[in-house]
């Protein structure tokens, strides 16, 4: 990872090269390149036979930096074991999403990580995979995903997610405040996330919702901003106090919105994190004051972990939770340096580290293709 200030833009650009490679099938598989003095004793015979196996990474939204980020993640770990990773987002079109998964069936890939699959269609699409013998990640997708035999699904912990986020929210205004919503449904994460909104809704009468918004686009951010700017019209100074944003991209949106209305007196409580996302909280007069969040390239790492492990023929969960985090304006604005990514981890305890199912053989792979 890069260590300059802000690597949205790095991250963009390496995202674009992936997508744009990604749908290639790649022909003849090639042996792994690596560093013959690190004895391959102890990995299993999959990974250290020679013949390099192909992972295909496919995700239905898209268009924003946790997208980039989750798929930067799995690749880079992937490479760390000498895998080669092709990635592939359909930016939210359902179509192009399940024709991805059709055509790398036929593809020769060992294993697939899917990524938010919300629909029926999603499980019989990895059934198939699973009947060709192949194996299954799947991150934030249908739960019934969990029923199917040999796949594990995963996701961030959307309920402490929210939870954290809210309690903020609660805690600053009283519990007396009008606020917008910005969610989408028919994704599992944002089903979870809007159980926990109602319930903090049932328990805080003093919680108005005034407004709410949400589209899964590639263009999610601009229109949530269009859609914010609008609201702030509807309501002067006084009729809206603050903003719960459920995906960075709608925070982003909404922040852009309030800084050029010169509304900044109504804050944003949200739910993920990126580069771009800390550059905005940092900002001075910025109104985004909290969001909670689970290091999208982490993830992408550990469900890479997880694929590896069942390609290996060892033993995997049939769900499993990546420990959530709240970021806070404050501590982020008095660090004595900028907060990115990389850093983050020294004002968040844990932030971006998991040993969660690296095991002795996944290190020793690691050094053995450490460049």
């Amino acid at each position: 990872m890069k260590r300059n200030i802000f690597k949205s833009t790095l991250i963009s650009a390496l995202a674009a090269t992936l997508l744009l490679s990604g749908c290639a099938s790649g022909g003849e598989t090639k042996q792994a390149s690596g560093n013959k003095k690190v004895s391959l004793e102890g990995v299993p015979e999959q990974f250290a036979k020679g013949d390099q196996l192909k992972i295909k990474v496919i995700r239905k939204i898209g268009g924003d930096d946790h997208t980039a980020q989750f798929l930067a993640g799995a690749k880079e770990e992937g490479e760390a074991l000498g895998v080669k990773v092709d990635v592939f987002t359909a930016n939210g079109d359902t179509a192009k999403f399940h024709d991805a998964i059709n055509q790398a069936l036929d593809q020769n890939y060992d294993g697939f990580i899917i990524s938010h699959g919300d629909d029926d269609a999603t499980v019989n699409d990895v059934k198939k995979i699973v009947e060709k013998g192949k194996f299954a990640v799947a991150f934030d997708s249908n739960p019934n995903l969990a029923n199917v035999e040999g796949v594990t699904l995963t996701s961030q912990d959307d309920e402490a997610l929210a939870t954290l986020a809210l309690d903020q929210l609660v805690k600053e205004t009283g519990g007396k405040a009008n606020i917008a919503y910005l969610w989408v449904d028919g994704f599992p994460p944002m089903v979870r996330r809007n159980k926990v909104y109602q319930d903090v809704l049932a328990k805080n009468p003093g919680l108005k919702e005034v407004e709410r918004f949400g589209v899964a686009a590639a263009d999610t951010s601009v229109q949530t901003q269009n859609a914010v700017a609008a609201m702030l019209n509807k309501y002067p100074k006084g009729k809206l106090d603050a903003i719960f944003a459920t995906w960075d991209a709608f925070a982003i949106g909404a922040a852009r919105a309030l800084k050029e209305a010169g509304r900044e007196e109504v804050k944003i409580y949200g739910i993920d994190v990126s580069n771009a996302d800390l550059q905005e909280i940092q900002r001075k007069g910025s109104a985004w004051k909290y969001t909670a969040a689970v290091d999208p390239k982490l993830i992408g790492a550990v469900d890479m972990r997880l694929l590896a492990k069942k390609l290996a023929g060892e033993d995997t969960p049939k769900t499993y939770d990546l420990e959530a985090s709240l970021v806070s304006q404050k501590n982020l604005q008095d660090s004595k340096d900028p907060v990115n990514m990389v850093n983050l981890a020294k004002i968040t305890p844990g932030w971006g580290e998991s040993t969660a199912f690296e095991e002795d053989w996944i290190k020793t792979l690691k050094k053995h293709y450490k460049k």
